[in-house]
This record gives C-alpha cells, sequence and structure tokens, in this order.
C-alpha cells in the first residue's frame, strides 16, 4: 500500500511540476512571440538586435583584428587575452588577480593608505517621505511575487546551514573526501565560475521558485500519509522527539568532552581551507559587481581613494595605478553613470584600460549622487543630499578630486624619483576625458577655476558629446524642461532625485535585464520603444539597462536640482550657472545679480579642447556640440572639432574602435612632463662655468 501511494504522489508531483514548469514556458515564448510580432509591424526595426554592440551584461573582448590604438604601447598582458579571445573564440572568459598580489605590487600611496575597499561603505539614511509610502504599497501588492523570489535564497540558506553542520562533523567519513574533492578544483572553480554569467531573470527564478515549493508541499504530504498508513512509527518517532528532549543536555555534556579537534597543517601547498559567505545579492544571483571586481577580474592593478568636498560629500575616486607615470588621466562620467562605464567593455573596448596600456597613470572619478548617499553626515535627510546642482558638481566635486590626484601623484613621483626635479610644481601632465554631463562639469570647472585665478591642473580636454547647450532637444524631453523650470522647486520637495527606491525593484530592475538578454524579442522591443522615446537616438539602451551599476546595493541617481539647472540652460539659451531665482541670491553666489554666462569667458581657456559629437545623438546633437565649438573657436582657443555616425551612449557603452581610436590618438598629443636635473647638479655646473669664464 505503501509503495502504491509512494508512485501515485511521485507520479503526480512529476506531472504538477512538468504542468507549471511548461505553463510559465509557455507564457514567456508568448510574450517573446508577441515582442517578435510587433517588431515586425514597427517599420525598419524587425533587426533592432542586428548590429548592436553592448548586449553582453558582463566585459567581454571583441574585434576581429588587434585595435589601432594598441599598435604601439600595448602590454605583453592584454596583447596575450586578445590573442586568447580570437584564437579560443571564448569572450566571456575572466582573469582574476589576488588582492594580496595586487598590494605587494602596488604599494599604496602616501596620500590614501587603507583605500582598498571597492565601494564607500556609508549608511542608507531612512528618513522618512512619500516615496517610501508608496513603496511600501507596491511591496504589499506585490507580496506574492516577493515570496517566491526569496524562497529559493530561503532553501539555499538552509542547505548550507545543513551542509556545514555536516561537514562539521568529526566523525563524518565523507569530510576528508570532501576536502581533498575542494583542494584539487578550488583554483579551476574560482576560474570557471567568474567566467560564466550565472546571474539568472525572472522567469527563471519562478521557474525555481515553483519547483522548489511543489517538492516542499508533496514532502510534507509525504510524510503525513506515511504517518496516517503506518500509526507504529509514528508513535516511535514521537517516542524519540520526546526522549532526545529530555536527554539534550547530557548529550550535549558527553560530546563537549569527547570532543577531538583534528590536527591541520599549514603549509604551502595545503593551505587552510576557507569558505566566504554568500552574501544576498550572489545567493540571489544578481550582477552586484563593482568598479574594482570588473578591474581586478581583468588583471589590472586597481586602489580607492575617499574623497571629502569641501560641503561634506564623500566621493569614490578609483584608479588604475600606474605609479612612476608623468602622465595621468581622469575620466568623468556623466547622467546615471559611474566610473563603470569607463571599464564595461572590457580590456579591448574601454577607454580606462586602453589609456593604462598607453602609460597613462588612470583615474575614475564619481560624482555625488548615489543610493547609499555618502556625506559627513550620516544622518543627512534625503531631501537635503539630493538638492544640488550642476554647479556644485563642477566647483565641488571635481576640484576635489583633481586636488587629491595632484596631491598623490606629487608626493608619490618625490618619493620614487627623489634626485629629480621638474620646471614647475607639478612632475606631471594631466588630461581629461568626459561624457555627456561631465564634459559639462568639466568645462565648468575650468572656467570658474581661470576666473578665480587658481590653477585647473588640466593640460587638454577631450569631450565626448557635451553637454552644456539644450536648444534643440527631443519632445520629450523639451516638454520636460518646460515643465520642471516654473515647478521644479516644488518638485524636488515631494520628489528629490529619480532613482529606484527599494532593494527589491532595484533587484528586480537587474534581473528584467537578464530577461531582456535571454529573450531577444523582447528586449528587442525594449529598446524600440526606449529608441522612440528617445527621438530615435540608436544607442543600445537595453545593454545599459544591464551594467551592474544598476543593483540592488546601490545606483546613481539624478538630482531634482540638476534637471532644474539643465531646464534653465534651454530656458535661456545659454551655458549659465544656476539661477537662485532672485538677484540677491545671485549677488551673493556670483557678484552680480544675474549668473554667470560660460560661454562669454571661454577666451580664458588656455588649454586644447577636443569636441567630439554623434550624428545619431538625439539626447545632445551635433548642433548643440557645433555650438560650444562656434565660442570656442571665437574666442581663439585651440579646439578641434570631430563627428562620428553614433548615438549618445556608444561613446562609452560601446565598443567602437574608431571612437577609442580618435580619444586615444588625442591623448597622445600630450607630451609628459620633463625630467630635468636637481638643484645641486645645477650649482655644481654654474660653478665650473664660473671658473671657466675667469
Amino acid at each position: 500500500m505503501r509503495r502504491l501511494v509512494d508512485s501515485a504522489l511521485a507520479i503526480t508531483k512529476e506531472l504538477l511540476k512538468t504542468f507549471m514548469y511548461e505553463s510559465l514556458n509557455n507564457t514567456a515564448r508568448l510574450i517573446n512571440g508577441v515582442s517578435a510580432l510587433l517588431l515586425s509591424i514597427l517599420l525598419g526595426k524587425a533587426n533592432i538586435l542586428e548590429g548592436v554592440q553592448g548586449w553582453e551584461l558582463r566585459p567581454t573582448f571583441h574585434g576581429p583584428r588587434f585595435p589601432r590604438w594598441m599598435e604601439n604601447g600595448v602590454s605583453s598582458f592584454n596583447q596575450f587575452i586578445h590573442e586568447l579571445s580570437l584564437e579560443s573564440d571564448t569572450s566571456s572568459i575572466d582573469y582574476s588577480s589576488d588582492d594580496n598580489n595586487l598590494d605587494d605590487t602596488y604599494p599604496a600611496s602616501p596620500s590614501s593608505h587603507g583605500s582598498r575597499s571597492s565601494r564607500t561603505i556609508f549608511p542608507i539614511n531612512n528618513a522618512w517621505h512619500w516615496t517610501d509610502l508608496m513603496a511600501c504599497i507596491l511591496s504589499l501588492i506585490l507580496l506574492p511575487a516577493r515570496l517566491l523570489l526569496w524562497m529559493p535564497f530561503l532553501v539555499f540558506r538552509l542547505l548550507n546551514i545543513w551542509g556545514s553542520k555536516t561537514s562539521s562533523d568529526p566523525g563524518n567519513p565523507h569530510l576528508r573526501n570532501f576536502h581533498s574533492f575542494r583542494n584539487m578544483h578550488t583554483n579551476k572553480d574560482h576560474v570557471v565560475n567568474r567566467s560564466i554569467d550565472r546571474r539568472r531573470g525572472v522567469v527563471e527564478d519562478l521557474h525555481l521558485a515553483i519547483e522548489i515549493f511543489i517538492e516542499a508541499i508533496f514532502d510534507m504530504l509525504h510524510k503525513t500519509v506515511h504517518c496516517v498508513l503506518s500509526p507504529s512509527s509514528a508513535f516511535r518517532i514521537f517516542r524519540k522527539l520526546f526522549s532526545s528532549a529530555s536527554a539534550g543536555v547530557k548529550d550535549v555534556d558527553n560530546d563537549v568532552l569527547n570532543a577531538s579537534i583534528p590536527p591541520v597543517t599549514l603549509g604551502d601547498k595545503d593551505p587552510a581551507p576557507t569558505e566566504r559567505n554568500p552574501t544576498l545579492h550572489h545567493a540571489l544571483n544578481t550582477d552586484a559587481r563593482t568598479c574594482k571586481d570588473i578591474i581586478t577580474e581583468l588583471g589590472y592593478p586597481y586602489e580607492a581613494i575617499h574623497v571629502t568636498t569641501a560641503d561634506g560629500y564623500i566621493l569614490l575616486l578609483e584608479r588604475i595605478p600606474r605609479r612612476d607615470a608623468r602622465k595621468a588621466v581622469y575620466l568623468q562620467h556623466g547622467i546615471f553613470d559611474s566610473s563603470v562605464g569607463w571599464v564595461s567593455n572590457g580590456v579591448v573596448g574601454s577607454s580606462a584600460f586602453a589609456a593604462y596600456d598607453q602609460g597613462y597613470d588612470v583615474f575614475l572619478g564619481n560624482l555625488r549622487g548615489l543610493v547609499s548617499r555618502g556625506h559627513v553626515d550620516k544622518n543627512i535627510p534625503s531631501r537635503k543630499y539630493w538638492w544640488f546642482t550642476v554647479n556644485e558638481l563642477g566647483t565641488k566635486d571635481v576640484p576635489a578630486m583633481i586636488e587629491k590626484i595632484h596631491e598623490i601623484k606629487t608626493d608619490e613621483l618625490k618619493m620614487i624619483q627623489p634626485d629629480e626635479e621638474t620646471n614647475d610644481e607639478q612632475p606631471y601632465k594631466l588630461s581629461a576625458i568626459a561624457h555627456s554631463l561631465g564634459g559639462a562639469v568639466m568645462l565648468m570647472y575650468t572656467v570658474t577655476r581661470l576666473i578665480e585665478q587658481k590653477p585647473h591642473r588640466l593640460s587638454r580636454l577631450t569631450l565626448l558629446s557635451p553637454a552644456g547647450f539644450h536648444d534643440e532637444t527631443i519632445f520629450i524631453l523639451t516638454v520636460a524642461h518646460y515643465f520642471v523650470v516654473p515647478l521644479g522647486p516644488i518638485l524636488a520637495f515631494f520628489v528629490p532625485a529619480l532613482y529606484i527606491p527599494t532593494r527589491f525593484f532595484r533587484m528586480l530592475f537587474n534581473k528584467l535585464a537578464r530577461d531582456f538578454h535571454n529573450y531577444p524579442a523582447l528586449g528587442g522591443l525594449i529598446q524600440t520603444v526606449l529608441s522612440y522615446t528617445f527621438g530615435g537616438d540608436s544607442s543600445n539602451w537595453v545593454g545599459v539597462m544591464g551594467l551592474p551599476h544598476y543593483n540592488m546595493d546601490d545606483m546613481p541617481g539624478l538630482s531634482l536640482g540638476v534637471i532644474h539647472h539643465l531646464a534653465q540652460v534651454k530656458w535661456k539659451g545659454k551655458f549659465v550657472m544656476y539661477d537662485y531665482g532672485n538677484a540677491s541670491a545671485n549677488m551673493k553666489a556670483y557678484g552680480s545679480p544675474v549668473p554667470i554666462d560660460l560661454g562669454e569667458y571661454y577666451s580664458l581657456i588656455d588649454i586644447p579642447i577636443d569636441l567630439i559629437a554623434g550624428l545619431k545623438d538625439k539626447i545632445i546633437s551635433a548642433a548643440m556640440v557645433t555650438r560650444h565649438y562656434k565660442l570656442m573657436k571665437d574666442a581663439s582657443v585651440n579646439v578641434s572639432y570631430k563627428e562620428f555616425e553614433y548615438g549618445h551612449l556608444d561613446f562609452t557603452k560601446s565598443n567602437q574602435e574608431d571612437i577609442l581610436a580618435y580619444v586615444m590618438s588625442r591623448l597622445l598629443l600630450v607630451e609628459p612632463a620633463l625630467k630635468h636635473q636637481t638643484s645641486q647638479k645645477k650649482t655644481l655646473k654654474l660653478k665650473k662655468k664660473g671658473q671657466a669664464s675667469s
């Protein structure tokens, strides 16, 4: 009878699992098929994914041949990586490096000791806001989906606890075999696990959750039926439970007295096995890699530097250090972006790695505006943290980071080469590459420093589709600009910034990006809708959604103050600083009743400027970049202008070799700082000359 019941339960369980699995699978196929049908209806968009780069949701290696910018000055490591990627055709391989080795090879700079963490660890402030109430309501609505998504994590934790108890038992006969197997496969598994994208999407999580739920229900049902069919067995089980509970204390004492500690031998060939507890994002299979993770996995050195601005914001300045280099480059991201954008295309397609291979000391700036809200005031209210404009980015954030770079480079070069001097107080040359809003921020920084007669430390600026003029924008941005100008301060009181508010919805966004990749027609439909929304911009919007800085732990946001400032720029038709709304406030900030028009001060710029525009860019059109060029040309600035057939995000998020080759060619125009002899040698030469003349 029991065998018959077991067979019936097993068959029913498998039938139910198959039915649920196929139902969910068919639903996903239906969504993908409908997306394909809609794509075929949209004229010219059925092949939206053909030729679109950046779809990979992790750094990969591209290129059928060696890129032009790497023909000279490329490191042997990257040449090996490129040849390996072409010969083996395994573009998903990652090469990780040990942090300990990096610390030995590249000692920390004297100005940044202890700065080896990849992410700034700041408490997330929980100031109550009406958005929190909306988030709570949405969380209650989606509670069933949350339970299904969290079930795999809970089961994983239970299995992990059970496995740890089993492995810690000294009498376990499988313990020795387990450790030997793990020691034999540790290195291989490390490479394989890092090289495979194990992130699951929402559909895959639902598959797993349904299977675990059915298994748990039928296991409970199976035990209940056995107890009903064999009461004697059930009675013995209950008696054993009660007897073990009464003798529990005595058993524990005996176990403690009789416990034996197995000897452990530490050595190079047999190190002590250690395990890292899985974190939440690992258990839920979301991609939460940081810029450090990407850089170190690809074999490059890394350093994190925490910078505090004049108004208390704590920024993360990241670095690919080349400490003895006399030429450095600073890369600045744009809106809804971070330093990850400069390394997201892997070894061959990223500006940061390209500059490092050309001998540059690379610094990656991160502007204020993260969900983690890094600030010296750990209890700063959300509304107060998020109220900043482009002014603060250009006059607070960038100066703090560039002065930190100057401090670090000066100290390092004096330490590495103490017997050498340069012809001025700056023993290195610093160039800057900026994209989108970052370009406007760098222009504001340069012009304001020149107005204040302070050194800007820069030798060259390369600006990729820079903001600053927005007369010609797409319809949706035009409506938003004219709506935000009169209502900006009021909206900022209720919605201080644009970002995904809770960890659950950020996790959901991360997993949806995986689903868009698994179902190409659905991803293509989203890509098409976003492309139409942004005026036909051909950027790879879906690929950008998969970048790891949009994760459940943190993400870059956009302040309403920045939006209001950009709306003022469009309203006035000039590249102006923020208008505070009254003459007294403007007088206090600028010394004049109206905000400063930065375009009028372009004649002060004393360094070469390279402007690069995209003909398919609908966010910042080529005509708007030309406005910068004409003003600079009229002001006798050493400026160049170049156009490419790409969209707004293609300058940083896609592996476009021609853009990268041009940017590197402009960067290499800057000669490194010349080395000069010490003052002692100069005095000796002067003495010899004086004796000869006498």
